[in-house]
């Protein structure tokens, strides 16, 4: 029996490059997102894939996909919620829609699904839920009060679920990515260092999920290694150099 992974935000980036890898593995695969004819596409081009339409923002919707997920394929073995939006532009101010938004997709709609699931996985007590959050989440950076608050919070929400799953024998795993190149980094207008494929993000997750047993898959090593030494730096410390690379000035 094939085992099965259900992924949102499965219609581009980083959700679609899992889809493809765990199918060319030959795993059953589901996607999610709010682009169907984009998620029939997929899935008519792979035998492995198939897909339910879904926007994560409605609690009721993300438990009757799950409920149909479980009732057609009897089990499902690891769930990867990767589903985000990001806008740039917004970030420079402090658009209060944008950040209201950005909070109700990348951090409350993950909730929903991980509700959606939550009682499954612990009467199974055993079993994979993968939260997709963002090296973006360690430290805060300028021009950053949606996307990268919202990822912080993913990460507190992951470490905290680590701990209360464990009990049932469930695995919660944090995916941390760099710099991906996505429809929602080719928004940027800086240059992005360490910049990587969504094939590469995938091979990463991929051994992450399936070869190792740690709570966070990080990538790439580089920059999570830059990342993490200004994550533990004094905030005095950390600010300062911030402020002096990014070159920000007074207004």
């Amino acid at each position: 029996m094939k085992k099965v992974i259900w992924i949102t935000g499965g219609s581009s980036g980083i959700g679609k490059a899992v889809a493809l890898k765990f199918a060319n593995k030959g795993w059953q695969v589901i996607i999610s997102s709010r682009r169907e004819e984009v998620l029939k596409d997929i899935s008519d081009k792979n035998e492995n894939i198939d897909y339910l339409k879904l926007d994560i923002v409605d609690y009721e919707a993300c438990h009757s996909v799950f409920k149909t997920i479980v009732e057609k394929y009897n089990k499902v073995d690891i769930c990867f919620f990767s589903t985000a939006i990001y806008e740039p532009e917004k970030e420079k101010d402090f658009d209060l829609q944008n950040i209201i938004d950005v909070t109700n997709v990348n951090y409350i709609g993950t909730i929903n699904c991980i509700k959606a699931v939550e009682k499954y996985y612990k009467e199974k007590r055993q079993g994979v839920i993968s939260i997709v959050s963002s090296t973006a989440g360690y430290r805060g950076l300028p021009n950053s009060t949606a996307y990268g608050p919202a990822k912080a919070a993913l990460i507190n929400l992951a470490e905290s679920l680590y701990l209360d799953f464990q009990r049932y024998d469930v695995r919660v795993c944090l995916v941390s990515p760099g710099f991906i190149k996505t429809r929602l980094t080719d928004k940027n207008t800086f240059k992005m260092p360490f910049l990587k494929t969504t094939q590469y993000a995938a091979e990463q997750i991929y051994d992450g999920l399936i070869n190792k047993n740690s709570f966070e898959i990080a990538f790439p090593r580089s920059l999570f290694l830059i990342l993490k030494f200004f994550k533990i730096l004094p905030n005095g410390i950390y600010l300062y150099l911030i402020r002096k690379m990014t070159k920000l000035q007074k207004k």
